[in-house]
């Protein structure tokens, strides 16, 4: 919920999965704690439906929020990417559309930016994993067990070749553009007070002035949450 440019980090979050021409409907799945009401009160003012569930259970959350709506593909955004591109949001569901495969992603080999990590599977595949799934870290970090379990699923990688043709973009894993400490805040509040836009600020211009004017010096001692 904090500001960047004048409006909430989710709510940047949330227009930018919309400009995806591929998806149709936006889910923020929160928890069903108090700390959270904030969330799903203004949720909806910023264009996406709630759903609650356990603060634990992640995967059980997500998979009650798709089960309301089944889908043909899901497509999971942690909500901690202002920067979040359309553009590689929908490479990554056309593959799993196109090729028919289970589970398809930009983060097992990692050549975009941290804060562009799209994940898409099928909801059959994801009944399956629902069920199965039963490790602690498979419940709480949602995807695992697909990663773990190659031979069960098919997966396919999409990297930043896939999508940008100027080598400045491409495997630009150097790049941290989440939201998880104060530095991180730091970087994304530069970004949005000096980059100009009119309507969603474009991830090309934003790793352009973070490379102009060495932004990740700012966060370069964030360490990475493992999972």
């Amino acid at each position: 919920m904090h500001p960047l440019k004048s409006r909430h980090v989710l709510d940047h979050v949330v227009e930018r999965v919309s400009r995806a021409s591929r998806i149709s409907d936006v889910v923020v799945a929160t928890s069903d704690q108090k700390q959270d009401d904030i969330i799903a009160q203004f949720a909806p003012e910023f264009g996406a439906d709630v759903h609650r569930g356990s603060e634990a259970d992640v995967l059980e959350r997500l998979f009650e929020a798709a089960a309301a709506r089944p889908p043909n593909t899901i497509v999971r955004i942690t909500a901690d990417c202002p920067l979040i591109d359309p553009v590689v949001l929908d490479r990554v569901v056309e593959v799993v559309e196109q090729e028919s495969a289970d589970y398809a992603s930009n983060i097992r080999k990692r050549t975009f930016p941290r804060g562009l990590d799209v994940e898409a599977f099928s909801f059959e595949s994801f009944e399956g994993v629902y069920e199965q799934a039963v490790e602690p870290h498979h419940r709480e970090h949602v995807t695992p067990y697909y990663r773990e379990n190659p031979d069960n699923f098919e997966l396919v990688d999409v990297t930043s070749e896939d999508v940008f043709d100027d080598p400045q973009f491409q495997n630009r894993d150097d790049l941290r553009l989440t939201l998880d400490e104060v530095d991180d805040y730091k970087v994304l509040r530069e970004i949005y007070e000096n980059v100009p836009f009119d309507d969603i600020l474009p991830t090309r211009e934003a790793i352009r002035y973070v490379d102009e004017h060495d932004l990740m010096s700012l966060n370069a001692d964030v360490e990475q949450k493992t999972h």
